[in-house]
């Protein structure tokens, strides 16, 4: 039987031990939040220190502010995406000799609607020809405004002139844009373990560094950049087939990047963030993790059928078949859906004029355009 003597000792010194132990849990738990929250304000600083902004751009561009576009309605956005050509940088000399000057290899006009309901990426084929406004060089000398096909106006003047282009092209203000070169491409895509894509027949291109056998199969980096680069080999050799393929390709990518393996797991996320703000340039709207973190959550929300795929409506050039100019009344029909931030309905097939829809009545409906959604994935048709 227990002395009850003792018993008030032993009460006391058990709540020592207690207290002793709240307070190493405590210290404990401290330690804990202080060690996530080092880790987590190291990794942002890091990750925003990638990012290199573009400020050239911007203060070119305030010089024509008279003569640009109105802004989107509703709150949407139009942010330019540009794949550029330049062989500088470590991994991209192999790509060819480095002349001191670089064109735009791509070039995707991204339309985000308000509050999330879609986004429409058109892409501007690289031949298409096109007015190029009066541009300053790099050298501030100035270029005569001339009519020559578009990836010569981020040659003459980089991304303000080919933005300026545009702009007066689609009469469509450009809000943001990204620069990104081949080695950020392939680090873009190593960093989601790859993509998967469904080849009908085997793929040789010397010129892209590319050998594939058919079937299913991942690319991972250096293949990937192959295949949305390869033109001559794969298709009928067009520019215009190889969008089509880097439109199947960028959607089965979104579609990666907005499955759970990556969205939800830290440890493959912030190789994808990582990769992401190595890779780009960007103008000063755009130049910080959290603006970069706020245009990823709007697009995470849209649903991937709702992210769509297309090419502006273009045909072979009349004075020369090895260059494109556009369809119209098509392409000023997709034109002004986008300025006026309505919906652009796409279907699979055919070479971008749009089909009017009937709707029973007589009456016009809505044109649909030839392109695909995110949702189709690589693999599909």
């Amino acid at each position: 039987m227990t002395d009850s003597a003792d018993t008030p000792a032993t009460e006391a010194e058990a709540g020592r031990k207690r207290r002793h132990w709240l307070r190493w849990a405590a210290l404990g738990a401290a330690v804990v939040v202080l060690a996530a929250a080092g880790v987590g304000w190291w990794a942002y600083r890091k990750l925003d220190g990638n990012i290199t902004t573009d400020t050239t751009a911007e203060a070119e561009l305030r010089k024509y502010e008279k003569e640009r576009p109105s802004p989107a309605v509703n709150a949407a956005r139009n942010i330019l995406l540009i794949g550029s050509d330049t062989r500088t940088g470590a991994g991209n000399g192999k790509y060819g000799k480095d002349e001191g000057t670089q064109r735009s290899d791509t070039t995707i006009l991204l339309h985000i609607s308000a509050e999330g309901a879609g986004a429409t990426a058109v892409s501007i084929p690289r031949d298409l020809m096109v007015r190029i406004p009066r541009c300053t060089k790099t050298d501030k000398s100035t270029t005569n405004e001339q009519f020559a096909q578009f990836n010569w106006a981020f040659e003459f003047g980089g991304t303000a002139c080919t933005i300026r282009t545009l702009e007066k092209l689609t009469k469509i203000r450009i809000d943001h844009h990204m620069v990104i070169d081949f080695r950020g491409f392939k680090k873009m895509v190593d960093a989601v373990d790859g993509v998967e894509v469904c080849l009908k027949e085997p793929i040789d291109d010397r010129d892209a560094h590319l050998k594939l056998p058919a079937g299913r199969q991942t690319l991972h980096g250096e293949q990937a950049l192959g295949f949305v680069r390869a033109r001559k080999s794969i298709g009928n050799g067009s520019d215009t087939d190889r969008m089509d393929r880097q439109q199947m390709f960028l959607g089965a990518l979104v579609n990666k990047v907005q499955s759970d393996g990556v969205l939800l797991n830290p440890t493959k996320l912030y190789p994808v963030l990582d990769a992401a703000t190595r890779s780009v340039t960007t103008d000063p709207g755009l130049d910080s993790l959290r603006d970069l973190y706020d245009l990823a959550r709007s697009m995470r929300a849209i649903p991937t059928e709702k992210v769509q795929f297309l090419t502006v409506p273009r045909r072979p050039y009349s004075y020369n078949a090895n260059r494109d100019e556009l369809v119209q009344p098509a392409a000023d029909q997709l034109f002004a859906r986008l300025r006026a931030d309505q919906p652009v309905t796409v279907h699979p097939g055919g070479g971008g004029t749009p089909e009017p829809a009937g709707d029973g009545t007589g009456a016009s409906a809505a044109p649909t355009f030839a392109g695909r959604n995110a949702a189709e994935g690589a693999c599909q048709g």
